[in-house]
């Protein structure tokens, strides 16, 4: 295995895991809609959700936990309220179909209330909310994860669910959108699966072990580990900001969960790698609400006052939500992207376990 960064061009990238997903038994579509999120992802500077979770989903397919050519099927639809059940099929297909509905009804309607169930793994939340700012919607998304648990408790000491992200966007007239997505651990696990690839350690209030002691060293919720008096084979995240982050985590895990239908975790550990999501997504239309104009004007006042603000010492300048993707995406767009050995080294096993040899070589990268 190499142990040195592997740098690819963007869409090189792209078609090496597209080439993947399809040997798995992914139409062509379905495996250039699945690579082009993930690489989008790393090209947003989520590496965590990037091309690394490929691995993962091509595993699930081989164990049946993941479907290849499934779409969203229908429960309900009222025009205002959505109910609809992923079936088990690639996030990245099922989130797409799913905002593109959501868009049309809410455009047409004013709003609409849209559950999702049963998806697969749906990436990077922040993608969906992109789609509905860029139709001009306001959009807000509670997600829970149906994987074993990786997120302790305020005061527990193992995990008792998934990182639950929650985020909100909202278009901003003149303006680069407002994109809020985050995990309401205190760092997403693929971070740790990043870090623990790259033998980084991280800051201690991240991570718990498998005897409920604070740790520094990623590994222990990304590989099994020594079981403690516990029992536990592996740590747990940190939820952020102490209650306030796992008051928000149980939020998600029942809105996201319990509301859409798609289940919350309440069982023992399973050596599975599909991961499911639940997630209620909000969509309102400022124009036939009625408020677009004053939206617009004071949303601008805020943001221009807030931008205004001076700079505390050694920070360069303000950032808001979205701006680091959109620095990012600039730079890696011409730069390229960087992919570690580890991810490399599974990136090459799936790759044989779906009967292609030499993946990497065969394909140009920088």
């Amino acid at each position: 295995m190499t142990t040195q960064d592997t740098l690819w061009t963007v869409d090189a990238l792209r078609h090496a895991g597209a080439t993947i997903v399809a040997a798995a038994g992914s139409s062509a579509e379905e495996a250039k809609a699945v690579a082009d999120n993930l690489v989008m992802a790393n090209l947003k500077g989520h590496d965590s959700h990037g091309i690394g979770m490929l691995p993962r989903y091509i595993d699930a397919v081989l164990e049946g936990g993941l479907q290849p050519n499934t779409g969203v099927a229908v429960q309900l639809d009222t025009g205002t309220m959505l109910t609809l059940d992923g079936q088990r099929g690639y996030g990245q297909v099922i989130g797409e179909q799913a905002m593109h509905m959501g868009i049309e009804r809410a455009q047409t309607h004013g709003s609409c209330i849209m559950t999702v169930g049963q998806s697969h793994h749906l990436g990077r939340i922040g993608h969906w909310a992109e789609m509905a700012v860029d139709a001009g919607l306001v959009s807000l998304h509670f997600v829970n994860v149906l994987a074993p648990p990786v997120v302790a408790a305020w005061g527990g000491a193992d995990g008792r669910f998934g990182t639950n992200p929650i985020c909100i966007g909202l278009p901003l007239q003149g303006r680069d959108p407002f994109i809020l997505d985050f995990a309401t651990s205190r760092v997403a696990q693929g971070k740790m699966r990043v870090a623990y690839s790259e033998g980084r350690q991280v800051p201690l209030g991240y991570l718990i072990d498998p005897q409920g002691n604070p740790t520094t060293e990623p590994g222990v919720v990304v590989v099994p580990q020594t079981p403690g008096p516990l029992g536990n084979v592996l740590g747990a995240l940190m939820t952020f900001g102490e209650h306030k982050g796992f008051g928000l985590a149980v939020a998600a895990e029942l809105l996201g969960g319990a509301l859409t239908g798609g289940g919350t975790w309440n069982a023992e550990r399973v050596a599975k790698r599909a991961v499911y999501n639940g997630m209620l997504t909000i969509l309102i239309d400022p124009k036939k609400l009625g408020s677009s104009v004053d939206f617009d004007r004071d949303a601008d006042q805020f943001m221009s006052w807030l931008k205004a603000s001076p700079t505390a010492p050694e920070t360069d300048q303000l950032l808001t939500a979205g701006d680091p993707e959109r620095h990012t995406h600039a730079l890696r767009s011409s730069a390229g992207i960087k992919v570690d050995p580890f991810t490399m080294s599974e990136l090459d096993r799936v790759a044989a376990a779906v009967g292609i040899t030499q993946w990497s070589a065969q394909t140009a990268h920088a």
